[in-house]
């Protein structure tokens, strides 16, 4: 008996992934015609059909759906074995996930200390993405931004790196030293994605009931930031992501009044990670240190 055809097992595989043969094509890169092709001989090798192709979408006859049950946990296993295989042949490296935020304004331009101290030690800089959860099979250390609350739920060993407070800024250029809040109501105030900040903002200020003015919104903080600088407006920015740009003069802070105190900018590793565990001592010492050690606004 001749050995199962692998090339239309995978493609059989995709098909069942992805939902349909044009998307299991996507994957594979290469055309639908040839998963068909694959797949057809696959039922033919196997002397059964293995879809219902009587309705708008391919439907998993119970023949197939065993034996994608089967397939899935074998392409699985071979999948993570081999990607075993490969991290063991790489030279290892400390991977550390950030949000863009922590990566740009403070991880990336302290980074060549952590180098100077610790040369034995490879690292690798990733991006973390708001909301989005993290592989620690992947990653060793993640800086994130978080609610206390759903930190506290989560199954990981998490630090307060930063508290999340944001406070009002501009370029100099627009304005400097204390602005009222009604002053304020008056600029045009940037929005981050909408303009719920800057009503809390309004009310810790003891403002209430106040309309704010429209005002560009951006997508996330680096854009927000950017268009402070650039001096389109006030922006509500997370004090310890622009205490750099307040110490060189770039960006300057306009009340003392913040926003936002229930979030923080959070250091994290997975709680059973063994991996490099003297790197990620070594990284996450450095990274305190580093901290305290930042000269105050």
């Amino acid at each position: 008996m001749t050995q199962a055809p692998l090339n239309a097992l995978r493609a059989f595989d995709a098909v069942v992934r992805a939902g349909s043969f044009k998307a299991a094509a996507e994957m594979l890169f290469v055309t639908q015609s040839a998963v068909s092709h694959q797949v057809r001989h696959l039922e033919d090798w196997l002397g059964r059909p293995l879809f219902d192709r009587s309705g708008p979408r391919p439907r998993l006859l119970p023949e197939g759906e065993e034996l994608a049950r089967t397939l899935a946990l074998s392409f699985d296993g071979i999948d993570a074995a081999c990607l075993r295989l490969r991290r063991a042949s790489e030279e290892p490296r400390l991977v550390i996930a950030a949000i863009p935020s922590v990566a740009l304004c403070w991880l990336i331009p302290r980074l060549a200390g952590f180098r100077a101290a610790h040369p034995d030690v490879a690292t690798r800089i990733v991006y973390a993405f708001h909301r989005q959860e993290i592989d620690f099979s992947d990653v060793d250390l993640a800086f994130i931004y978080a609610p206390e609350s759903a930190v506290a739920e989560g199954h990981h060993q998490a630090e307060l790196f930063f508290p999340g407070t944001s406070v009002p800024v501009s370029s100099p250029t627009l304005a400097t030293g204390p602005v009222e809040p009604d002053a304020m109501a008056r600029m045009t105030l940037l929005h981050d994605t909408d303009g719920a900040e800057w009503r809390d903002w309004f009310r810790q200020a003891g403002v209430e009931g106040i309309d704010l003015p429209e005002g560009p919104a951006f997508q996330d903080f680096n854009l927000l930031r950017a268009a402070a600088l650039a001096g389109q407006g006030v922006a509500l920015c997370p004090y310890a992501m622009i205490r750099d740009d307040l110490l060189a003069g770039r960006l300057s802070q306009l009340s003392s009044v913040s926003a936002n105190p229930a979030s923080g900018y959070y250091l994290v590793r997975s709680s059973s990670s063994g991996r490099h565990d003297a790197a990620i001592r070594a990284f996450r010492d450095w990274a305190f240190a580093e901290r305290e050690n930042s000269p105050s606004a």
